[in-house]
């Protein structure tokens, strides 16, 4: 377009100049010049234009193709932002269930661990209690173990003090069944002529029985003594009256055939009382050192029988006086209690 104006300039000029002055030519000519130079200016504007035209579009095709790139890398990136956004959405509904499970659990063990620290704060507290009560029981148990230690100490003297007492209430007791065995022996040879005559002489329970029947002391329903009875009395008497310290009952029994009397005497109690007062009278009177204080008569009638009453040996065998000789223990006895 710039060459053909120029062109059309030229001619305009060459056709002008056949018609006009020199000065107008040269005026011509310096604006030709000028237009010349102008136009190879522009022609060079023009290449540099169009250099810069082909840079251009070189570096629009660029553009182009990293447009395209960017469009198709956009794309991808759209395509994984949609992925990104949809886990990232699941990752989220992921997150707040766990979360929420977790807040659950860290609630429930919230409320566990409440519960195990009020536990462990009553547990401490009855820990606490449990040990002041074992600290009390420790010292009651320091002051028991001291008592019993004094209790001990006071039991093992009194023991000691207990045995040597024991020790010298045996010997006082062997004593006793030496003195009883004594008497057995004196009284059964005071009455060895009486033995095979209805007496008899035993020991029973730490005393001596002296047990005659009544064939030989009395009459059949009588309470007076018969000549060998009375002759068994002395003897006996004479032993009795050799040691104050003998206590001395005298019992009477019978059979269980009915007694019937006419006088004071009705029945077998008030006859037994009276063989046994009897015998008491004698002794008194062939021991008159017998202390009377140291005598006592019972009467025990049938019942406190020996034998079976349904045979005549048995009834023989509970018709019987017996003379029951016992040491005085008194003294004896009180020193044990204390």
């Amino acid at each position: 377009m710039i060459k053909r104006t120029l062109f059309l300039g030229v001619l305009a000029t060459l056709a002008l100049s056949s018609c006009v002055s020199l000065s107008e030519h040269e005026s011509l000519q310096t604006k030709y010049d000028q237009t010349a130079k102008q136009y190879k200016l522009t022609r060079q504007e023009l290449d540099e234009i169009k250099e810069e035209n082909a840079a251009l579009t070189r570096q629009n095709n660029a553009l182009t193709s990293d447009y395209s790139e960017l469009s198709s890398a956009k794309s991808r990136c759209e395509v994984t932002v949609d992925s990104l956004t949809r886990r990232i959405e699941r990752l989220r509904q992921h997150y707040d269930t766990t979360m929420e499970n977790y807040m659950q659990e860290v609630a429930g063990k919230n409320r566990d661990l409440n519960r195990a620290q009020n536990l462990l704060t009553a547990r401490t507290k009855e820990l606490n209690l449990k040990e002041e009560e074992l600290r009390i029981k420790e010292q009651l148990f320091a002051e028991q173990q001291e008592n019993f230690r004094l209790q001990r100490s006071e039991m093992i003297a009194k023991q000691a003090e207990l045995e040597r007492e024991e020790a010298l209430t045996r010997a006082k007791l062997e004593a006793k069944e030496r003195e009883i065995e004594a008497v057995r022996n004196s009284v059964t040879n005071a009455l060895v002529g009486f033995a095979d005559k209805g007496l008899k002489v035993e020991t029973k329970d730490g005393k001596v029985y002296v047990s005659m029947e009544n064939k030989l002391m009395f009459p059949s329903a009588s309470w007076t003594v018969s000549k060998e009875g009375t002759n068994a009395i002395k003897e006996l008497a004479k032993v009795l009256e050799q040691d104050t310290t003998l206590n001395i009952v005298v019992e009477g029994h019978t059979d269980n055939d009915p007694y019937r009397g006419s006088t004071a005497v009705k029945d077998n109690w008030d006859l037994s009382v009276m063989r046994a007062t009897a015998i008491v009278k004698l002794l008194l009177t062939y021991g008159p050192d017998i202390n009377p204080a140291r005598i006592e008569a019972s009467g025990h009638g049938e019942f406190s029988p020996k034998a079976d009453n349904s045979t005549a040996e048995g009834k023989a065998a509970n018709r019987r006086t017996e003379i029951i000789i016992t040491p005085n223990l008194d003294k004896l006895l009180q020193q044990m209690k204390n």
